[in-house]
């Protein structure tokens, strides 16, 4: 880790601590600041770390950089009959986990590693699937089944690979960041729950930091 890749991460921790704070007392334009600061902060991270494989390397900055649109496009206020920013969001986020994926397949891995993440990953996201497609068939959003599931196939194959080629980091990285997206279709798709909001976010930006430490 690179002097300047480590006071990145501790910029990016400090915006991220203020995006859970925001996010919590319902401060909108601190966390208009705090939340793409901190992302951004995170993608200048990994691309100044002394990384083990430029090749993933490359693949995780823009991965990163898509998750930064992906927030941007999040946080835009959504207007009755107009303008939402969840569909293009849920797309920056989607390419993002592909990006993700390449990164970690990049590192290789024996095949068993691979099957035992399949197994693990698909023993959760199958219910979570099932759970969020059901929600949205009964309040006839069937037009965001499609989407939703294309994006659930592409964290899932994240998650595959990071356990199949990855450190605990990378791991730790995933298994956060699949949280967190799950909460986010919780909320949005099945009920609200005290608290996700900051839950949402406080796993992201964790996810976040594990896959930029599992560059080293």
């Amino acid at each position: 880790m690179t002097v300047t890749a480590t006071a990145l991460l501790v910029i990016a921790g400090a915006f991220a601590v203020g995006d859970w704070v925001a996010v919590g007392r319902e401060a909108r334009r601190a966390e208009y600041w705090c939340k793409p600061v901190a992302t951004a902060a995170f993608v200048a991270a990994a691309a100044t770390v002394r990384a083990t494989a430029g090749d993933t390397q490359l693949c995780f900055v823009v991965a990163l950089g898509l998750c930064w649109c992906g927030d941007v496009f999040l946080m835009l206020p959504s207007a009755d009959g107009g303008f939402d920013g969840f569909v293009p969001g849920l797309g920056a986020f989607l390419l993002a986990q592909i990006g993700f994926a390449v990164g970690f397949a990049l590192r290789g891995g024996p095949a068993w590693s691979y099957a035992l993440g399949a197994g693990l990953v698909a023993a959760v996201a199958v219910p979570l699937g099932a759970r969020f497609v059901g929600a949205l068939r009964r309040a006839r959003r069937t037009t965001l089944v499609g989407p939703v599931l294309a994006y659930l196939l592409a964290i899932s194959t994240m998650a595959t690979t990071a356990i199949g080629g990855a450190d605990g980091w990378g791991i730790a990285g995933a298994a956060l960041f699949l949280a967190s997206d799950a909460l986010i279709a919780e909320t949005r798709f099945v009920r609200e729950h005290r608290g996700a909001a900051v839950a949402i976010m406080v796993t992201y930006h964790l996810a976040l930091a594990g896959l930029v430490v599992s560059l080293v």
